[in-house]
């Protein structure tokens, strides 16, 4: 993943104490580098490094906008001048983080340096007059759990922002006739986002397939992965195509500058190559690249914003909601025919044949347990928004495919939830809980946050720094 970098402007107010405000001016610059923060500094702007006058503000924004910050880091080290951030965060337009070093107990005499935490109740009111979204970082120490926590929280904020705002969709076909459920927008996707799609024929990916089978050699290479890595129970001139499909997705995606794939996997597909594309999507999920199911727009794109979520740490998984636990009453089967990557697998997955289908190259295995995050970006009628929340593994029925049963809060209020929509029976997962960094991106990008269980507060509290128990 490429190194995030943040525009660093610290601010100050003049009358109250500069050296301070350049003291923790210092001390947080000597903290972001212990934490390998990579960030534009304004130091040579003046000779305090710091923030407070409309003239600095230009060549900030200037220098910021030529190092393409990610977002933009405001510490206030002393009450700092609210107009001169809100001007240059409304010139950058990238994601904001406040904060303020703690104040320290009044001196002897009663005089107080800093007033940091008045500072930023009026820089919050400004940027709302000023119609610019951001983070709060609860007034803490540099050396607090919650300042460490809240920078990384918010660099991958920055990186689900950067991702939605340069995503491309390698469209493979049509979606199926029967799905009108994986329908979308095209031209509003690119009006409201700039989300744009890359639609090819499927003539097109066969032409990519029989040129990687000519060009062998990273055929040959992913093969000799697939072998290492899954029980082959297809025959050998089917996992050739497999692999070539693989390697053609990858090829086209790289062709269009595409950073997701939508594919009709099938059944067109099944007379062009003779394969399902499952074992070719989890291999590139693996790689960095999602790849879903059934031309499934909406749901490429929550994948893109589910993995900026997750820093690289999880793949994602591209799910079905199937049916009820037969014993736990909220708990749900989360399966499709084979894309999940081979990383998730609990056990060596095999490379076979999908339930529902009589042709090869799906990938059987259970994915490994855990505590997860489930997410659907979706939208009708104008209007998008994401569904979030978290749910747990649990032991369940053995069943075909890739597969997990997981447990919610309450699944009959998550059911509503998807039947009553926007949202379809898709969904995307990780391990771990990205839900406060999903939640607090979508305010960036225009997108309502739907929490499919009653946890807004604790979702708030995580974000500006109270660390759940």
């Amino acid at each position: 993943m490429e190194q995030l970098k943040l525009g660093f402007a610290p601010t100050r107010r003049s009358i109250f104490s500069a050296p301070d405000a350049v003291k923790y001016s210092n001390l947080t610059r000597q903290r972001l580098r212990e934490l390998g923060v990579s960030f534009a500094d304004i130091t040579e702007f003046n000779e305090e490094g710091l923030l407070y006058n409309d003239a600095d503000m230009q060549k900030i924004a200037a220098k910021f906008k030529a190092e393409k910050v990610d977002g933009l880091f405001v510490p206030h080290c002393n009450f700092g001048t609210e107009y001169v951030v809100a001007r240059l965060a409304k010139e950058l337009n990238v994601p904001v983080l406040l904060w303020g070093p703690r104040d320290e107990r009044p001196d002897e005499n009663g005089i107080r340096l800093r007033d940091t935490q008045c500072g930023l109740f009026a820089t919050g009111k400004v940027l709302r007059r000023f119609q610019v979204p951001f983070t709060y970082l609860k007034n803490c120490r540099l050396t607090d759990p919650a300042f460490e926590n809240g920078i990384r929280r918010f660099l991958a904020v920055c990186n689900v922002v950067r991702t939605f705002r340069h995503t491309r969709i390698l469209q493979i076909s049509t979606r199926p006739f029967d799905f009108w459920t994986t329908m979308c927008n095209e031209g509003e996707l690119l009006e409201k986002f700039n989300i744009q799609l890359a639609p090819i024929p499927m003539p097109e990916l066969a032409d990519a397939v029989k040129a990687a089978k000519e060009q062998k050699t990273e055929v040959e290479k992913t093969i000799a992965y697939i072998i290492a890595n899954m029980d082959v129970q297809i025959k050998p001139d089917e996992l050739e195509t497999v692999a070539a499909l693989k390697v053609a997705m990858q090829t086209l995606a790289d062709k269009y500058g595409c950073n997701a794939v939508a594919v009709q996997c099938w059944n067109c597909m099944q007379d062009v190559l003779g394969i399902m594309p499952c074992a070719a999507n989890s291999l590139l999920t693996d790689e960095g690249l999602p790849v879903v199911c059934e031309t499934d727009i909406h749901g490429a794109i929550t994948s893109l914003l589910v993995q900026a979520a997750g820093m690289g740490e999880n793949r994602t998984f591209f799910a079905d909601w199937t049916v009820r636990h037969p014993d736990n009453e909220n708990a749900e089967l989360l399966q499709h025919c084979g894309p999940w990557p081979l990383s998730l697998a609990k056990t060596k997955p095999v490379l076979g044949y999908p339930l529902a289908f009589r042709h090869p190259g799906s990938v059987s295995a259970e994915c490994r347990h855990g505590d997860i995050t489930l997410a659907r970006f979706d939208g009708d009628n104008g209007d998008y928004s994401m569904l979030l929340g978290n749910a747990k593994a649990v032991d369940g029925p053995y069943t075909k495919g890739t597969y997990l049963w997981a447990e919610v809060e309450n699944l009959d209020r998550l059911e509503d939830k998807v039947v009553c929509g926007p949202y379809i029976h898709h969904c995307t997962g990780i391990h771990g809980d990205v839900v406060p960094i999903l939640y607090e991106a979508c305010k960036y990008i225009g997108v309502k946050p739907d929490l499919y269980d009653p946890v807004e507060e604790r979702v708030k509290a995580i974000i500006r720094g109270e660390e759940p128990a």
